[in-house]
């Protein structure tokens, strides 16, 4: 991460300074702007992959939901506001979303089938950071996709090893479940996509 501006703001003055049509991507950390870097050739592999096979799974079970192209997240607290590498919308809920239709920001997690974050270098706020606003948001599946083993040995095991971390709302607490190698992706959004973690790990090219 890049830190823009050492001012504090809140998430309202964040959307309002938001440049239109950026060519960066940027969030808001603790009430400060911070650019988010470039993904490396392999984390956009990573992430358009996903993004394909879960459309793919949208358009094969003519379900009401969607990929945005640009969309912020509102945490409940104020001082936050995240994109996330993939996020899964239900078109039906959109009409309660006082903010969707003007500013692409969500504010309810029930918005949101499905939000997922393909680490990079700033792993602490994938494992620590959102995984709790999420949570309290009430967003109903959080995936965590460290391709590379960049995080925490006590996120992902000693030795570190490529994990998708799960994260899956039961009365109102996150539980985790976490996937490997040839093991198969568990998603109560997308029961039927069978997708193992190595496939995911490779964006779908051969071993």
């Amino acid at each position: 991460m890049i830190q823009t501006i050492s001012k504090t703001i809140t998430f309202d003055e964040f959307v309002a300074w938001y440049p239109e049509n950026s060519v960066h991507k940027y969030e808001l950390h603790n009430g400060v702007i911070v650019e988010m870097p470039l993904g490396t050739g392999d984390h956009s592999e990573v992430t358009g992959f996903l993004s394909s096979e879960i459309n793919f799974e949208i358009r094969r079970l003519q379900l009401p939901y969607f990929i945005p192209g640009d969309c912020l997240i509102k945490p409940v607290r104020d001082e936050a506001g995240y994109q996330p590498d993939v996020i899964v919308l239900d078109r039906t809920a959109l009409a309660n979303e006082p903010r969707w239709k003007k500013e692409s920001v969500i504010t309810m997690g029930s918005s949101v089938r499905l939000a997922v974050e393909v680490v990079s270098t700033n792993w602490q706020d994938d494992y620590l950071v959102k995984v709790a606003d999420y949570e309290r948001l009430g967003i109903p599946e959080y995936w965590v996709v460290d391709y590379a083993a960049l995080g925490g040995r006590r996120f992902i095991g000693n030795p570190k090893q490529p994990t998708i971390s799960v994260y899956q709302l039961v009365d109102g607490e996150y539980q985790i479940s976490q996937f490997r190698g040839n093991d198969i992706v568990e998603s109560l959004a997308f029961p039927e996509l069978k997708l193992t973690a190595e496939k995911i790990f490779l964006a779908g090219l051969p071993n």
